[in-house]
């Protein structure tokens, strides 16, 4: 009996819940033949029970079947998440990472997915660990902009690995949804795709996990605010007051659902000539910085309009990358260095957790419904503001 005898055996093993079998997913590892005597190790990526006592099962029959006598089948599989009650410590389905970084803006068009990428890659420059969601579930744009334009994730076992780009790894709805399609999602949609991103997704122990947020403070923000504990909160914004009236809805977000804010990013602040390098005032500059001060935050940086960062954007060769010695390049270092010393600054003083975020009312009941109101009891709520219950009524 040989190792191939054992390794054709198991092809006929399919991993629950696929097509593919064990042997094909490269799971079967440290393969021992001896006469008739088999010992191996299933290397899988489910922490389930079930899924480990059913491939056990299966692969014994299996190797059974072609003459082995004595059949050793160990399994290695992730331990699983251990979360601790709401009540004490709020939750976290991702504890592997490290932290959260939420890019958000009050209104689309200001360049959020320009700033998550050129900031992700900028702190993979500064030799951290990092991940890149583009939970922008509408409106995908994180794989062109990544050059991963075209490429699916991997499956392993029951979960999809994430792309990888600039020393950055990275999932996007863009990169599962068929080109082109639309989607028409209610809130409950958003909000369980936002999980599943969090929870399905073979994540590296990132040092952060920088997180393109939709524009607006609707259901996505409430449901990640919910999910993890988000260590830090980045607003992006244009200089003209139209813009800045919705950056305040995205900072007050943040202080309603007790993010730390690590600042403000004003994008468009400026024009730098492609052929004389000065810079110049068109839309406005530093006109955030008075917005930040309001919310006892800081202006991170202003990065101006330069064609390097369209054409960058378009190409899938982002500027921070590809332009190290530009302005708007040093510009996204020089932000993502002082985010990194936020976030730093915020660990050290006990890190954050998202208890107070938590739905109060019991599984199955709506906030917003007369039961779910009753027993919640929720403050009264002013208008354009929520019901109180975290349901994201409003």
């Amino acid at each position: 009996m040989t190792e191939q005898n054992v390794l054709d055996a198991l092809k006929n093993v399919i991993y629950p819940g696929f097509t593919k079998d064990i042997v094909t997913f490269g799971f079967v590892k440290d393969v021992v033949v001896e006469n008739t005597t088999v010992g191996l190790m299933l290397d899988i990526t489910s922490s389930a029970d079930e899924v480990k006592d059913e491939l056990k099962k299966r692969a014994t029959e299996e190797l059974k079947k072609a003459g082995f006598e004595e059949i050793h089948v160990n399994i290695k599989a992730p331990e699983a998440p251990k979360m601790m009650s709401n009540s004490v410590s709020g939750k976290n389905i991702a504890p592997h990472i490290k932290n959260f970084v939420m890019i958000s803006s009050g209104k689309g068009g200001v360049g959020k997915s320009t700033t998550s990428v050129n900031m992700a890659i900028a702190l993979a420059m500064q030799g951290k660990k990092v991940g890149l969601l583009d939970a922008d579930i509408y409106g995908p744009n994180i794989p062109r902009m990544m050059g991963v334009e075209g490429q699916k994730p991997q499956i392993q076992g029951n979960k999809l690995e994430p792309l990888k780009a600039y020393g950055v790894e990275i999932m996007s709805m863009g990169s599962i949804m068929e080109e082109g399609k639309a989607l028409i999602w209610r809130g409950s949609m958003i909000m369980k795709a936002i999980d599943q991103f969090l929870r399905d997704i073979l994540w590296s122990e990132l040092d952060v996990l920088v997180i393109d947020m939709p524009p607006g403070t609707g259901d996505a923000q409430l449901s990640l605010a919910q999910s993890v504990p988000v260590t830090a909160g980045i607003t992006v914004t244009t200089p003209q007051e139209v813009s800045l009236d919705d950056s305040r809805r995205s900072l007050n977000m943040f202080k309603k659902l007790n993010i730390p804010t690590a600042g403000v990013v004003e994008n468009m602040s400026g024009f730098i000539c492609p052929s004389c390098d000065e810079e110049s005032d068109i839309f406005g500059m530093g006109t955030s910085e008075a917005v930040a001060k309001e919310f006892e935050t800081e202006l991170l940086t202003r990065i101006p309009i330069e064609p390097a960062v369209r054409i960058g954007g378009d190409t899938g060769q982002p500027i921070v990358y590809h332009k190290p010695d530009s302005e708007t390049a040093k510009r996204y270092q020089e932000a993502a260095s002082k985010l990194w010393a936020f976030i730093e600054d915020i660990n050290k003083k006990g890190g954050v957790d998202n208890a107070s975020v938590q739905p109060t009312t019991p599984p199955g009941v709506s906030a917003c419904s007369t039961a779910g109101a009753a027993t919640a009891a929720p403050a009264k709520a002013t208008e354009g503001e929520s019901c109180g219950t975290g349901c994201g009524c409003h």
